[in-house]
């Protein structure tokens, strides 16, 4: 009988076609996330004239998704730990991709804001599943790799959101760019098929077969036998997670990451659902509009990757830092009236400087917490965060509603990025390099490793 380390085999294995394979489909699912998500600031200056919505109301009405999103995280992330993460996200995918294209045939904003609202739950629940099984399956080296590659398809679904706007919106109406969200559901029969589902929930449910058929395509060499023994121990949890990310002096920096969670998901979400409204509102047509929001999440790739690099290099406090500041000037810059090539340059800037900053502050806390905490650590941000990303999208309402000024409009937005830096610059960075204390803890007790603390 041979004992089978499940995450050494993974972690040490080569990155070949099963990774690609998973890569690929996660990569697939967070574009159409990101689509879902964006589509609405798409549609915002036509659904205020078709419907006569005031901006307050199309804010709320924008927002209700990301309630959706904040609901379904909590119901599908703990059902995922029953049911299977695989299982999980497929059910996700359909429900978010029938109720969007449901949104298609909604004749009135309370309809439409219902139907927001059950996508919203799918989208919630698909993304931290889609995460934690990219992650699981990812070889150790190239585990924040693989990650970011397959958040940039949360730009890629908003760069195509805008894209089929433009195409889409003056032939067909604003109901296409949303039927255009229900192809997803074609795709659910290859992924019943090639998606696998977490190695813990098929060792936890004893389908040794499939984990080791799955095992062998991570590692070719290796070749399963019936009498194989697979080891994977998942601690038992105690107590309130949360309470730890306050111990050990790190309550200072935990309630930092918090704010700058906060204020950059506003940033995000109120920038998506209104920039093609104040741009719009600043005399541009609906066309260079809606180019402003694709370009917004093209400069987002882009500053997720040199942003990751940067912070290699140089330290992801002094990046975030210097991004969440440039993303406060590049926001205030917009509100000047200056030519089209450098406010694309500026929108570009701004998307790298908001939504790529976001890719890299979740890398930075999930490496700030020791290894036991790192899930709740980057988990409570990200929930934090997601009010930020409910808030922004009424702020911008409201705003519209005063009537200012453009200027006013975008500096309003910039704050938050001020806000943000110096969120970042409170972080204790003494307390940041958690790695050498994490190795000792796994020198000390080496079953202590958990699934979802190498996962996430």
């Amino acid at each position: 009988m041979r004992s089978i380390d499940i995450n050494r085999m993974i972690d040490e294995s080569k990155f070949n076609r099963f990774h690609g394979l998973v890569l690929f489909w996660c990569g697939f699912i967070i574009v159409f996330d990101g689509y879902d998500l964006v589509v609405y600031g798409s549609v915002v200056p036509v659904l205020m004239q078709a419907w006569g919505l005031t901006p307050i109301q199309a804010g709320s009405l924008g927002s209700y998704a990301l309630f959706g999103m904040l609901l379904g995280a909590l119901i599908f992330g703990p059902l995922a730990d029953r049911i299977g993460r695989k299982n999980v996200i497929l059910f996700c995918i359909a429900l978010f991709s029938i109720f969007t294209g449901i949104i298609g045939w909604a004749k009135t904003p309370a309809e439409f804001g219902i139907y927001r609202f059950i996508a919203g739950l799918g989208l919630g629940g698909v993304m931290p599943n889609t995460v934690a099984l990219m992650t699981e399956y990812s070889p150790k080296k190239l585990k924040s790799t693989l990650v970011s590659i397959m958040f940039s398809g949360y730009s890629v679904g908003g760069m195509l959101s805008a894209g089929l706007g433009i195409l889409l919106i003056s032939r067909f109406g604003w109901e296409a760019v949303f039927f255009v969200g229900a192809l997803p559901l074609f795709a659910l029969p290859f992924m019943v098929k090639t998606l696998p589902d977490s190695p813990s929930f098929l060792l936890a449910k004893n389908q040794t077969e499939k984990l080791g058929e799955i095992l062998s395509k991570i590692n070719p060499e290796f070749t399963p036998q019936k009498d194989d023994k697979y080891e994977m121990v998942i601690p038992k949890k105690t107590g309130m997670p949360v309470i730890t990310l306050f111990e050990n002096r790190r309550s200072l920096s935990t309630i930092m990451f918090w704010i700058s969670f906060f204020m950059c998901l506003l940033m995000i979400y109120g920038l998506n659902t209104w920039l093609p409204k104040l741009m719009d509102k600043a005399d541009y047509p609906l066309g260079s509009s809606l180019m402003f929001l694709f370009v917004l999440n093209f400069g987002a790739i882009f500053g997720a990757i040199f942003g990751g690099w940067a912070a290699d290099r140089w330290g992801s406090k002094k990046v975030l830092i210097a991004f969440y500041l440039l993303a406060a000037v590049s926001l205030t810059l917009l509100g000047f009236k200056a030519n089209m090539v450098v406010l694309f340059v500026l929108v570009a800037i701004a998307g790298a400087a908001t939504i790529g900053t976001q890719i890299i502050a979740n890398a930075y806390v999930s490496q700030y917490y020791p290894v036991h905490m790192r899930s709740t650590g980057i988990g409570w941000a990200l929930g934090i965060g997601r009010l930020g990303a409910i808030v922004g999208p009424m702020m911008g309402g409201i705003l519209l509603s005063l009537n200012l000024p453009l200027m006013q409009n975008f500096i309003a937005f910039a704050v938050p990025g001020l806000i943000a830096a110096l969120a970042i610059w409170f972080v204790q960075e003494k307390y940041a390099d958690m790695r050498s204390t994490a190795a000792t803890e796994e020198q000390v007790s080496p079953q202590s490793k958990s699934i979802d603390a190498i996962a996430k």
